[in-house]
Protein backbone atom coordinates (compact mmCIF):
# COMPACT_ATOMS: atom_id res chain seq x y z
CA UNK A 1 0.00 0.00 0.00
CA UNK A 2 2.96 2.45 0.69
CA UNK A 3 6.49 3.05 -0.87
CA UNK A 4 7.77 2.75 2.64
CA UNK A 5 10.40 5.13 3.93
CA UNK A 6 11.90 5.17 7.10
CA UNK A 7 12.32 8.87 8.15
CA UNK A 8 15.17 7.62 11.08
CA UNK A 9 13.38 8.56 14.45
CA UNK A 10 16.40 9.41 16.94
CA UNK A 11 14.30 9.93 20.61
CA UNK A 12 10.71 9.63 21.99
CA UNK A 13 9.92 13.18 21.76
CA UNK A 14 6.88 15.01 20.71
CA UNK A 15 6.73 14.71 16.57
CA UNK A 16 6.35 17.53 14.78
CA UNK A 17 2.35 17.04 13.87
CA UNK A 18 1.78 16.40 17.66
CA UNK A 19 2.44 20.06 18.53
CA UNK A 20 -0.84 21.41 16.88
CA UNK A 21 -2.75 18.02 16.61
CA UNK A 22 -2.45 16.37 20.28
CA UNK A 23 -5.28 18.25 21.74
CA UNK A 24 -7.53 17.90 19.31
CA UNK A 25 -7.35 14.63 18.61
CA UNK A 26 -7.30 14.06 22.29
CA UNK A 27 -10.80 15.06 22.41
CA UNK A 28 -12.02 13.20 19.87
CA UNK A 29 -11.22 10.09 22.40
CA UNK A 30 -13.05 9.01 25.55
CA UNK A 31 -12.06 6.69 28.15
CA UNK A 32 -15.74 4.95 28.67
CA UNK A 33 -15.81 4.57 24.46
CA UNK A 34 -12.46 4.32 23.06
CA UNK A 35 -11.04 1.31 25.74
CA UNK A 36 -8.93 -0.77 22.76
CA UNK A 37 -7.15 1.19 20.15
CA UNK A 38 -4.34 0.59 18.18
CA UNK A 39 -2.08 3.37 16.47
CA UNK A 40 -1.23 2.56 12.93
CA UNK A 41 1.60 4.22 12.10
CA UNK A 42 2.95 4.74 15.23
CA UNK A 43 5.97 5.73 14.23
CA UNK A 44 8.86 6.49 17.32
CA UNK A 45 5.22 5.96 19.85
CA UNK A 46 4.87 9.25 21.03
CA UNK A 47 0.98 9.35 20.87
CA UNK A 48 1.10 5.53 22.63
CA UNK A 49 3.04 6.06 25.40
CA UNK A 50 1.22 9.71 26.09
CA UNK A 51 -2.35 7.97 25.71
CA UNK A 52 -1.28 4.84 28.03
CA UNK A 53 0.02 7.74 30.44
CA UNK A 54 -3.54 8.85 30.94
CA UNK A 55 -4.73 5.85 31.31
CA UNK A 56 -5.71 4.56 27.52
CA UNK A 57 -5.23 0.75 26.54
CA UNK A 58 -3.51 1.56 23.69
CA UNK A 59 -1.25 -0.67 20.60
CA UNK A 60 0.66 0.80 18.24
CA UNK A 61 2.63 -0.91 15.16
CA UNK A 62 5.05 0.75 12.32
CA UNK A 63 7.15 -0.02 9.73
CA UNK A 64 9.97 1.66 11.15
CA UNK A 65 12.30 -0.95 13.17
CA UNK A 66 14.22 1.79 14.50
CA UNK A 67 10.65 3.67 15.61
CA UNK A 68 9.41 0.43 17.77
CA UNK A 69 12.82 -0.16 19.52
CA UNK A 70 12.56 3.50 20.62
CA UNK A 71 9.17 3.05 21.37
CA UNK A 72 9.44 -0.29 23.13
CA UNK A 73 11.88 1.07 25.58
CA UNK A 74 9.10 3.37 27.96
CA UNK A 75 6.61 0.87 27.32
CA UNK A 76 7.57 -2.67 26.04
CA UNK A 77 4.86 -5.27 24.27
CA UNK A 78 2.63 -2.17 23.20
CA UNK A 79 4.58 -2.03 19.76
CA UNK A 80 4.96 -4.41 16.87
CA UNK A 81 6.39 -3.89 13.41
CA UNK A 82 4.15 -4.14 10.61
CA UNK A 83 4.45 -3.43 6.75
CA UNK A 84 1.00 -2.47 5.63
CA UNK A 85 1.00 -4.27 2.69
CA UNK A 86 0.67 -7.36 4.24
CA UNK A 87 -3.19 -6.89 4.86
CA UNK A 88 -2.67 -8.50 7.90
CA UNK A 89 -2.40 -7.33 11.73
CA UNK A 90 0.86 -8.61 13.51
CA UNK A 91 0.40 -12.19 15.36
CA UNK A 92 0.53 -10.71 18.63
CA UNK A 93 -2.32 -8.42 18.18
CA UNK A 94 -4.44 -10.55 15.90
CA UNK A 95 -6.58 -11.69 18.97
CA UNK A 96 -7.49 -8.22 20.22
CA UNK A 97 -10.91 -6.40 19.26
CA UNK A 98 -9.96 -2.46 18.67
CA UNK A 99 -13.05 -0.80 19.23
CA UNK A 100 -10.47 2.48 18.14
CA UNK A 101 -8.33 2.99 15.14
CA UNK A 102 -6.03 6.26 15.20
CA UNK A 103 -3.77 6.96 12.23
CA UNK A 104 -1.88 10.35 11.73
CA UNK A 105 -0.44 11.57 8.53
CA UNK A 106 0.07 7.93 6.97
CA UNK A 107 -2.82 7.68 4.70
CA UNK A 108 -1.56 10.37 2.02
CA UNK A 109 1.55 8.17 1.53
CA UNK A 110 -0.13 5.10 0.14
CA UNK A 111 -0.87 4.35 -3.13
CA UNK A 112 -3.90 2.36 -2.16
CA UNK A 113 -5.67 4.24 0.26
CA UNK A 114 -8.77 2.36 -0.65
CA UNK A 115 -7.12 -0.66 0.64
CA UNK A 116 -6.22 0.81 3.77
CA UNK A 117 -9.46 1.59 5.05
CA UNK A 118 -10.38 -1.83 4.42
CA UNK A 119 -8.01 -3.25 6.52
CA UNK A 120 -9.62 -0.84 9.16
CA UNK A 121 -12.96 -2.35 9.02
CA UNK A 122 -10.81 -5.51 9.03
CA UNK A 123 -9.17 -4.74 12.45
CA UNK A 124 -12.04 -2.68 14.33
CA UNK A 125 -15.16 -4.46 15.83
CA UNK A 126 -18.45 -3.69 15.34
CA UNK A 127 -19.52 0.16 15.33
CA UNK A 128 -15.49 1.00 15.87
CA UNK A 129 -14.34 4.10 15.21
CA UNK A 130 -11.61 5.27 12.95
CA UNK A 131 -9.67 8.68 13.56
CA UNK A 132 -7.60 9.73 10.52
CA UNK A 133 -5.21 12.99 10.22
CA UNK A 134 -3.90 13.82 7.03
CA UNK A 135 -2.46 17.75 5.48
CA UNK A 136 -5.23 19.58 5.02
CA UNK A 137 -6.34 20.94 1.06
CA UNK A 138 -9.18 23.26 0.17
CA UNK A 139 -10.11 25.90 -1.68
CA UNK A 140 -8.85 28.84 -0.12
CA UNK A 141 -5.13 27.23 1.12
CA UNK A 142 -4.68 25.78 -2.18
CA UNK A 143 -5.15 29.24 -3.84
CA UNK A 144 -2.89 30.98 -1.07
CA UNK A 145 -0.19 27.79 -2.33
CA UNK A 146 -0.76 29.21 -5.45
CA UNK A 147 -0.57 33.30 -5.44
CA UNK A 148 2.70 32.87 -2.67
CA UNK A 149 4.19 30.24 -5.53
CA UNK A 150 4.55 27.33 -2.77
CA UNK A 151 2.97 24.11 -4.76
CA UNK A 152 7.02 22.99 -5.58
CA UNK A 153 8.13 23.36 -1.97
CA UNK A 154 4.85 21.95 -0.48
CA UNK A 155 4.97 18.91 -3.30
CA UNK A 156 8.44 18.41 -3.48
CA UNK A 157 8.69 15.56 -6.43
CA UNK A 158 11.76 14.70 -4.78
CA UNK A 159 11.27 13.90 -1.35
CA UNK A 160 11.64 10.56 -1.09
CA UNK A 161 8.74 8.54 0.46
CA UNK A 162 6.43 11.97 0.77
CA UNK A 163 2.85 13.09 0.12
CA UNK A 164 1.74 10.74 -3.41
CA UNK A 165 -1.98 11.83 -2.66
CA UNK A 166 -3.84 15.12 -1.61
CA UNK A 167 -6.81 14.88 0.55
CA UNK A 168 -9.62 17.47 1.08
CA UNK A 169 -12.48 16.71 3.68
CA UNK A 170 -14.83 15.89 1.21
CA UNK A 171 -12.92 13.75 -0.60
CA UNK A 172 -12.17 11.92 2.42
CA UNK A 173 -15.26 11.65 3.72
CA UNK A 174 -16.41 10.24 0.54
CA UNK A 175 -14.01 7.35 0.47
CA UNK A 176 -15.10 6.67 4.36
CA UNK A 177 -18.95 6.76 3.64
CA UNK A 178 -17.97 4.62 0.37
CA UNK A 179 -16.38 1.88 2.77
CA UNK A 180 -18.88 1.84 5.50
CA UNK A 181 -18.36 4.33 7.91
CA UNK A 182 -20.23 7.53 8.75
CA UNK A 183 -18.33 10.61 9.29
CA UNK A 184 -19.26 11.85 12.76
CA UNK A 185 -15.89 14.79 13.58
CA UNK A 186 -14.21 17.18 11.80
CA UNK A 187 -11.43 19.22 13.50
CA UNK A 188 -8.92 21.90 11.49
CA UNK A 189 -5.54 21.46 12.76
CA UNK A 190 -2.85 24.46 13.00
CA UNK A 191 -2.67 27.78 11.25
CA UNK A 192 -6.18 30.05 10.95
CA UNK A 193 -9.59 27.96 9.59
CA UNK A 194 -9.37 27.17 6.13
CA UNK A 195 -5.62 27.01 5.67
CA UNK A 196 -5.08 24.57 8.07
CA UNK A 197 -1.83 21.92 7.97
CA UNK A 198 -3.70 18.92 8.83
CA UNK A 199 -7.42 17.54 9.43
CA UNK A 200 -8.81 15.74 11.78
CA UNK A 201 -11.76 13.11 10.79
CA UNK A 202 -13.47 10.62 12.81
CA UNK A 203 -16.03 8.21 11.43
CA UNK A 204 -18.05 5.18 12.96
CA UNK A 205 -17.94 1.96 11.31
CA UNK A 206 -22.11 1.04 9.93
Amino acid sequence: MSDYQDYGYHSDAITHNFSYMLQPLLKMLEKNKNQCILDLGCGNGYLVNHLLSLGYNVYGTDASEKGIAIANKINPGRFFVQDLSTGKLPPELQKFSFDTIISTEVIEHLYDPEGFIDFCKQALSKNGELIISTPYHGYLKNLVLSLTNKWDQHLNPVWHGGHIKMWSKRTLSNLLEIKGFTVTQFEGCGRMPYIWKSMLIKARLN
